[in-house]
């Protein structure tokens, strides 16, 4: 019977997945709330944890995706109904 070794990640992979969903949640409460302030500051976050890479590079990419929709669906919102944008 041949034991194969489990695969541990590095813990940098780890915080990649963590900054990316941080961005994620990030980016969708910023539609409803000052996207102009919260939105680069996501799109950032997913830079930075697509730039960690790991195993949770895809998740990465997602995460640069929803900051750049989030961020023309909520200046629209924003315009839309007066709301401040910053």
């Amino acid at each position: 019977m041949s034991v194969h070794p489990e695969a541990h990640g590095r813990p940098g992979e780890a915080v990649a997945g963590l900054l990316a969903t941080l961005s994620i949640v990030a980016s969708l409460i910023a539609v409803a709330y000052r996207p102009g302030r919260l939105i680069p500051f996501a799109v950032l976050l997913a830079l930075l944890a697509a730039a960690i890479g790991g195993r949770h590079s895809r998740l990465a990419t997602y995460a640069i995706g929803v900051g750049a929709v989030c961020f023309v669906v909520g200046m629209a919102v924003a315009v839309i109904t007066n709301n401040p944008l910053y």
